[in-house]
């Protein structure tokens, strides 16, 4: 199990590394339509900017987007002593602790660091788990916290804010063309192809390191809980009730505990977490094999 949480780390930082690449490579890309090397450097400069402003604002947005509330131990006892009790376990500081009010099961964890942390629970998930169940759940984002997820999805985050910058730009720069410019035909077919492509390829990595990172949760939470049958019990009941929040909001899925996004069939090719059903195999194979 240690060596999964080893491989899935080294394979999620390669894949940070590689979108770095990906937006260098379009930021030179940009230079080259437009044949201002400035352009390119400016573009970076200021997308760069824009994304470190919502790597530090990023976990309070994905609070408020989703309506989250801060409680206190007196507000929920039974939700605060489950965190509580995981963290002392975990060995990390104890998580600002939130309450989402929705009726769909699932829950998320946000934040830079395990310093700056939080957790959040819909009213749906306290309703429907048990306590075994509650606490599967939540040592699954403990793991997240834990594992610096939490910093990687930031970054994930951050840098499709940059894509999505650049290939702004270029699409702009595309319409507002002067005719007289002609820095060749196949750089324009290029930076056109580039910045439209661009959104979806940021979409598609962020997805692939949401992906591992869940499946590395889950082993992190059975390995602090000791017992994966309460986190797979914790899937099957969201597997029945369904996990669609009332909120849809695309920016922020990859941080649930389970997809909050309504569609079927294709659409969950573009999902940021793997099947349930392969979630709930795995932890019923580390229980096998304990």
């Amino acid at each position: 199990m240690y060596s999964e949480i080893s491989a899935n780390k080294f394979k999620s930082w390669l894949i940070i590394v590689g979108f770095v690449v990906f937006i260098g490579l379009l930021g030179l890309l940009l230079g080259a339509y437009t044949g201002r090397p400035s352009l390119t450097i400016g573009a970076l400069i200021g997308g760069s900017i824009y994304a470190l402003v919502m790597y530090f604002m990023g976990s309070r947005l994905s609070l408020a987007v989703n309506g989250a509330k801060q409680i206190q131990k007196s507000d929920n006892p039974r939700l605060w002593r489950i965190v509580e009790n995981l963290s002392i376990t975990e060995g990390l500081p104890m998580p600002k602790v939130y309450i989402m009010n929705d009726p769909a099961p699932n829950a998320f964890a946000t934040g830079r660091n395990p310093q700056n942390a939080a957790v959040c629970a819909t009213t749906g998930i306290l309703e429907i788990m048990d306590d075994t169940e509650l606490e599967g759940v939540f040592a699954h984002e403990l793991g997240h916290v834990k594992n610096y997820d939490i910093r990687v999805s930031m970054i994930a985050f951050a840098l499709t804010i940059v894509v999505s910058f650049l290939a702004d730009t270029i699409l702009h720069m595309t319409w507002f063309r002067d005719d007289d410019e002609d820095n060749g035909p196949l750089v324009l077919i290029f930076a056109i192809v580039g910045a439209l492509l661009a959104p979806l390829v940021a979409t598609l990595i962020q997805m692939a390191i949401s992906r591992r990172r869940e499946y590395l949760a889950d082993a992190t939470g059975a390995l602090a809980t000791r017992y994966p049958e309460g986190l797979a019990r914790a899937l099957e009941k969201i597997q029945a009730y369904g996990s669609q929040t009332r909120v849809q909001n695309s920016a922020t899925a990859h941080l649930f505990f389970a997809n909050p996004l309504k569609g079927r069939g294709i659409s969950n090719l573009f999902s940021t977490h793997p099947p349930l059903e392969d979630r709930i195999q795995r932890l019923r194979s580390m229980n096998t094999h304990s």
